[in-house]
C-alpha cells in the first residue's frame, strides 16, 4: 500500500470515467430519483423527518419556514437552502401535488407561475396524510443512518403507510435518466393495493378496471387510454392531456369557450399570454376577445368568438398551437434497493406491499419486545405482591439500595430489571386496588403478546392488516376523480381538425390565379342584376409583350374545406390540392397564383376542376375535349396523385381537355357545341380505359366548331341551361333532346344570332330548385334563382339574364344548390 504522499500514475480517461461515475450514482440516489417504498427523495424525505422531530404535526401551530429550513439544513441537509425552501414550498402546492405532505399558510405561489413569498414570511406544519407517512417510524420500522457530520441519525426511507409514489408521482432528471411518474386518486391506488394482495396474478387489464388513470391536482381531461395502458404495462408511455373547456353565448350572442381546468403543470398567465400573441399574430383565428376570470372560486379563461366562427374548429387549432393540449411522458423510474429500474404499475404496488410488510413485522416485533419486557416486570410486581411482608422486611433490613437489589434477585429469584421495578414501586401500589390492576393489566399483555406473536407467525394476518390500514385512508382521506378520461377521444389533431368545415367557392382564373371564398358571401339577385366583383381583373399580367388584357374568372367549383380537388390541364396533366390548402382570400382579391400550389409547368393551363369522390372503385372520371373526344377511367387510376403531376389523358395533336365530371358509368350525358348544337346518349357506349388513353368520338364537329359545355343526366326532369356569350339564357328539358348514339352530329340547343352571340356555357341542370352563378371576361359575377331564367325549346334564344358592358362578355356559369347553400356551417 502507498503511503502518504506518494503518487500514482493513472490514466486521466480512467480517473475520468471513475469520478464521472461517482458523481452520476450520487445524483441518482441522493437527488434525482425517488425510492419506490416512500416516493419521497432525500430533500423531501429530511424535510418530512426535520417537521416531525420539530413536533409540527397536522395540529400543531404553524411554525416559520425559514426556522424549518434552517433545522434541515443543521441537521440533515447540508446544501443550498433555496433547494429545500423550493423543496417545502413544491409539497404544501395544491396544484402541483395531489395530495399536498405539507400545509402551509402564506403565499406558496401559484398556478400562474408566482412565486412563493420569502421563507421569512411563510410558515407551515406537516398535513395529516404526511403523519401516515411518518406513523411508527419511532418503532424501528426502518433503518436509519448517519447524518452528514455523524451527530445525528436520519431514516433512510419513511414508513409510508400510503403509497406516495403513485399518489404524488414523481419528475426528476438524473445522470443519463429521467423520471416522471404522474399522479393518481388516493382510491383506486388503495383499492389496487388490495387487489394485488387478494389477488397476486391480477393482469394490467384488471387493474385498470380499478386505476382509471392518473389524476392530476389541476383536473383536464386524458384522451384515449391506450397510453395509460402502454405506461401501466411497461413503465413507459404517453398520454395527451387537454383542458376542460365548456361552452357558453354571451350576451351579443358570440360563442365563448370558457377554460375551467388546465393540463398538468401548465401555467395559466402564459398560456393567456401565448393564445393573445397567435391571435395578434393571425395565427389563430376567429377570436376575438380574451379574458381570465378566474377567482377564489375558480379558474375561468374566456375566449371569445366571431360570429361566424365554428367553436370545434378554434378549439381544435387552440389544442394544437397552445398548452390546451399537452403530452404527458409517464417514465416510471424509481430506485429498488438502491438501483435505478423503470416499474409497471403492478411492480410498484408489489415493492409498496413488500415495504408495508416490512414495516408491521419490525413494528410488531418492536411492540413484542416491548410487551415482553412489561409482561416481564409486571410477572416482578406479583412476586412481589405475593411476598409483601417479606419484600418489605427485606428492604427495611438492607443497608442501601445496592443490598436490596441484590437481597431481591438472590431471595426471589427476580431478574436485574424487575428487583429493580420493585424497589421503584411506589407505596400507593400496594393497595388492593392497585394489585387488582396489575393482574389485569398483566393479562391484557399476555393477551396482547399472543395476538403479536401470531401476526408474526401469519403473513396472512401481515396482508390483512395492510388491507385494513388502507381501507382506512380511504375512509379518511379519500377523494374523486378530478380528472375525466375520454376512452374514445380523438387523440391526434389531424389538419382537417384545424379546418373548419364549410361550403366555399373556388374560383380560378384565365391567368391562372385561384383562391377560395364562402359561398355565403354572393348573395342572391334578380334576374337582369348587374352582378358582384367577384375577382379583381389583373392587368398585363403573365403576358411577354405586357398587353393590357383583362384578366377573368374561368371556372367556379363549389365544394366544403374537407374535400380534396382534382386539376386538369390543357395538356391532359392532373393535380391534386386540398380545399383547405387553396388561400382564402377576399371578394375584391384577385388569389394566388396556382403554379405556387402546384408543380406545373409553364407551358400548361389548368382548363378543369373536379371534386375527388369518396368512392373510387364505382365511380369514373368522364373527360371531354375541344374536339369532341371522350373519355371514361375509374377513380381509382388516379389515387396517387403527385404535386408534380399525372397523365390524365393522351390528346390529339391540337386538342384541349375541356371538362371533367365524376359519374357513374350508366347516365346520359349532354354535350354542347359553340355554334348551338347538342348531343345526348349513354355513357354505356363509352367502355373504360386506362389512365393514358386518348378517348373515342362523343360529337362530330363542324369547321370552326369546338365543345363549349357537357352534363350527365342524373334526374329524369333534368334541365339544360345554355348561356350565350351576350348574356342571353334560357332553360330547355332535357327530355326535348333525343336519345342518340355516340359520335354522331347531335341537334340544335340554342338559336345563335348576332344579337345572341355564340353559346358560351352548357350545364344540365338535376335540382330544379338551383340557382345559377354567370361569370364575365371582366371577372363579375352574378347570383340568380334558375327560376327566374325562362323555360323554352331547343331553337329558342332565351331572354337577357346579365347586362353587359360593351367589351365584356360571358365565359362560365356554375350551379348552385339551394338547400345546400342554406345549410352553410349547420
Amino acid at each position: 500500500m502507498a503511503g502518504i504522499g506518494t503518487v500514482l500514475p493513472r490514466p486521466i480517461s480512467e480517473e475520468m470515467a471513475s469520478s464521472y461515475v461517482d458523481y452520476a450514482m450520487s445524483v441518482i440516489v441522493s437527488r434525482a430519483l425517488p425510492d419506490v417504498r416512500d416516493g419521497l427523495k432525500p430533500v423531501q424525505r429530511r424535510i418530512l423527518y426535520a417537521m416531525n422531530e420539530m413536533g409540527l404535526t397536522s395540529t400543531a401551530r404553524y411554525r416559520k419556514c425559514a426556522g424549518i429550513v434552517g433545522e434541515v439544513l443543521k441537521n440533515y441537509h447540508p446544501h443550498g437552502d433555496a433547494a429545500v425552501y423550493d423543496a417545502l414550498v413544491r409539497m404544501a402546492q395544491d396544484f402541483a401535488m395531489r395530495y399536498p405532505l405539507i400545509d402551509g399558510q402564506g403565499n406558496f405561489g401559484s398556478i400562474d407561475g408566482d412565486s412563493a413569498a420569502a421563507m421569512r414570511y411563510t410558515e407551515a406544519r406537516l398535513s395529516a396524510l404526511a403523519s401516515e407517512m411518518l406513523a411508527d417510524i419511532d418503532k424501528n420500522t426502518v433503518d436509519f443512518m448517519d447524518n452528514y457530520d455523524a451527530t445525528l441519525k436520519e431514516p433512510t426511507v419513511l414508513p409510508a403507510k400510503i403509497p406516495n409514489l403513485l399518489l404524488n408521482g414523481a419528475s426528476g432528471i438524473a445522470v443519463g435518466m429521467t423520471t416522471n411518474i404522474p399522479p393518481h386518486n388516493l382510491k383506486e391506488i388503495a383499492r389496487a393495493v388490495i387487489k394485488v394482495i387478494d389477488d397476486p396474478e391480477v393482469t394490467i387489464e384488471e387493474l385498470m378496471n380499478i386505476v382509471k388513470g392518473p389524476d392530476f391536482p389541476t383536473g383536464g381531461v386524458i384522451v384515449g387510454v391506450e397510453g395509460i395502458k402502454t405506461a401501466y404495462a411497461t413503465g413507459h408511455g404517453k398520454i395527451i392531456v387537454r383542458a376542460k373547456v365548456s361552452f357558453e353565448q354571451s350576451p351579443s350572442g358570440r360563442e365563448r369557450i370558457i377554460v375551467t381546468e388546465l393540463p398538468y403543470m401548465v401555467n395559466k398567465a402564459n398560456l393567456v399570454s401565448k393564445i393573445a400573441e397567435l391571435v395578434s399574430e393571425k395565427k389563430l383565428e376567429g377570436i376575438v376577445d380574451l379574458s381570465d376570470e378566474s377567482d377564489r372560486e375558480g379558474m375561468r379563461i374566456v375566449i371569445e368568438l366571431k360570429k361566424d366562427a365554428n367553436v370545434v374548429t378554434v378549439l381544435n387549432n387552440l389544442y394544437k398551437h397552445t398548452a390546451l393540449q399537452t403530452t404527458f411522458g409517464i417514465i416510471c423510474l424509481s430506485l429498488v434497493d438502491g438501483r435505478p429500474q423503470v416499474l409497471s404499475l403492478k411492480r410498484m404496488l408489489q415493492l409498496f406491499i413488500e415495504h408495508r410488510k416490512n414495516v408491521i413485522l419490525r413494528r410488531t416485533q418492536f411492540d413484542l419486545d416491548k410487551a415482553k419486557d412489561r409482561a416481564h416486570i409486571l410477572e416482578g410486581l406479583k412476586i412481589c405482591l405475593d411476598h409483601l411482608d417479606e419484600i418489605i422486611k427485606l428492604i427495611r433490613s438492607a443497608k442501601d439500595p445496592e443490598t436490596a437489589h441484590i437481597g431481591l434477585m438472590q431471595r426471589f429469584g427476580l431478574s436485574d430489571k424487575q428487583a429493580k421495578a420493585v424497589l421503584d414501586m411506589r407505596l400507593q401500589r400496594l393497595t388492593a386496588l392497585e394489585r387488582s390492576r396489575i393482574q389485569a393489566e398483566y393479562e391484557d399483555v399476555i393477551k396482547l403478546i399472543a395476538s403479536l406473536e401470531e401476526i408474526l407467525a401469519s403473513e396472512r394476518k401481515v396482508l390483512s392488516l395492510i388491507k385494513e390500514e388502507q381501507e382506512e385512508l380511504i375512509k379518511k382521506y379519500g377523494d374523486e376523480r378530478r380528472t375525466e378520461i375520454q376512452k374514445d377521444g380523438q387523440i391526434e389533431i389531424t389538419q382537417e381538425d384545424l379546418i373548419e368545415k364549410i361550403d366555399v367557392v373556388v374560383s380560378l382564373t384565365h391567368r391562372g390565379y385561384i383562391k377560395r371564398q364562402p359561398l355565403q358571401s354572393f348573395r342572391t339577385q334578380r334576374r337582369g342584376g348587374k352582378g358582384l366583383s367577384g375577382h379583381r381583373p389583373a392587368t398585363g399580367l403573365g403576358t411577354p409583350s405586357g398587353s393590357k388584357e383583362h384578366d377573368f374568372v374561368q371556372q367556379l367549383l363549389i365544394c366544403n374545406t374537407y374535400q380534396s380537388v382534382l386539376f386538369f390541364t390543357d395538356g391532359g396533366q392532373v393535380y391534386q390540392l386540398r380545399v383547405h390548402e387553396i388561400p382564402d382570400r377576399e371578394r375584391q382579391a384577385r388569389g394566388v397564383p396556382i403554379n405556387n400550389l402546384i408543380d406545373i409547368s409553364s407551358e400548361e393551363k389548368v382548363t378543369s376542376m373536379c371534386v375527388r369522390p369518396m368512392e373510387s372503385t364505382s365511380s369514373y372520371l368522364l373527360m371531354v375535349t375541344r374536339k369532341g373526344l371522350i373519355k371514361k377511367t375509374l377513380v381509382s387510376e388516379y389515387e396517387n396523385v403527385r404535386r408534380s403531376g399525372l397523365i390524365a389523358i393522351n390528346l390529339q395533336e391540337g386538342d384541349r381537355l375541356l371538362a371533367v365530371d365524376v359519374v357513374k358509368g350508366n347516365e346520359d350525358i349532354l354535350i354542347a357545341t359553340r355554334y348551338g348544337e347538342a348531343i345526348r346518349f349513354n355513357l354505356s357506349e363509352v367502355r373504360p380505359v386506362g389512365r393514358v388513353a386518348m378517348g373515342v368520338t362523343g360529337i362530330q364537329l363542324e369547321d370552326g366548331d369546338e365543345v363549349v359545355g357537357m352534363g350527365v343526366v342524373r334526374n329524369p326532369a333534368a334541365e339544360a341551361l345554355a348561356v350565350s356569350e351576350k348574356g342571353y339564357g334560357k332553360r330547355t328539358d332535357v327530355s326535348e333532346y333525343p336519345r342518340q348514339h355516340r359520335a354522331g352530329k347531335g341537334v340544335l340547343t340554342m338559336s345563335v344570332t348576332q344579337k345572341v352571340g355564340n353559346v358560351a356555357a352548357f350545364e344540365v341542370l338535376n335540382n330544379s330548385e338551383s340557382e345559377v352563378l354567370v361569370i364575365t371576361q371582366k371577372g363579375m359575377v352574378l347570383r340568380t334563382e334558375l327560376n327566374a331564367v325562362r323555360k323554352t325549346g331547343r331553337v329558342a334564344q332565351g331572354v337577357i339574364i346579365m347586362k353587359l358592358e360593351q367589351d365584356d362578355a360571358v365565359v362560365s356559369i356554375s350551379p348552385v344548390d339551394v338547400e345546400q347553400d342554406n345549410n352553410v356551417n349547420s
